[in-house]
C-alpha cells in the first residue's frame, strides 16, 4: 500500500494516536457501551483528523478537540437508524466489558450501568481527569451542570453498592 501523505506528515499523526486513543476508545466505550461500536467510533474520529488535516496548538487544544469529535461521533451514532434497528448487547448473556478485572472494572460496570448523563460526566472527570469546566465544555452544559451531574452519579453509584444513602458522606466535585 502506496504512502500518499506528504513526507513528515505521517509521524506526527501516529504520535497524535498514541497518545490518544486509549482515551478516545475509553470515551466511546462509556457512550456506545460494546467494544465494536466504540471501536468503530475511534476509527472514525481518527479518519476524520486524518482527512481534515487539523492543526493542533498544543496537547491540551489535541486532547480536547479529539474528545469533542469523539462525544459527537458517539451521539450521531446513538441516533442512527442502524441502531435502532438491532438488538442490544445488554440482552445477550455475556455483554461487552473493557479490559481489566477487580474493583476497578466493577466500578466500570456500575458506571456503564448509569443513565448517560451520569455516566459521561463521571469517567470525563474521574478517568480521564478533567476539570468540572472542561468537561462543561466538553460536553454543551453549564459547570453547576455538571457539577450536579457528578453528585448525583456518585449518589446513585454509592446505592448501587450499598453506601450510605443519605448524600452528606460524599465528596463533592
Amino acid at each position: 500500500m502506496e504512502n500518499h501523505a506528504p513526507p513528515g506528515e505521517a509521524q506526527p499523526f501516529t504520535e497524535i494516536y498514541g497518545r490518544n486513543v486509549d482515551a478516545v476508545y475509553r470515551l466511546c466505550y462509556v457512550y456506545l457501551k460494546n467494544r465494536a461500536d466504540a471501536e468503530d467510533a475511534v476509527q472514525a474520529v481518527f479518519l476524520k483528523l486524518l482527512r481534515s488535516g487539523t492543526s493542533f496548538a498544543d496537547r491540551a487544544h489535541e486532547r480536547a478537540w479529539l474528545i469533542t469529535t469523539a462525544k459527537n461521533c458517539c451521539r450521531d451514532m446513538l441516533k442512527s437508524w442502524w441502531r435502532r434497528q438491532r438488538v442490544d448487547l445488554e440482552t445477550l448473556p455475556e455483554p461487552a466489558a473493557p479490559d481489566g478485572g477487580g474493583a476497578e472494572g466493577e466500578m466500570l460496570e456500575r458506571l456503564f450501568a448509569l443513565p448517560g448523563k451520569y455516566r459521561v460526566a463521571l469517567y470525563l472527570f474521574y478517568w480521564e481527569q478533567y476539570s468540572v469546566k472542561e468537561i462543561a465544555a466538553m460536553v454543551g452544559s453549564t459547570e453547576s451542570t455538571v457539577r450536579s451531574r457528578l453528585q448525583r452519579g456518585r449518589n446513585q453509584l454509592k446505592l448501587d453498592l450499598g453506601g450510605l444513602t443519605d448524600g452528606k458522606n460524599v465528596e463533592k466535585a
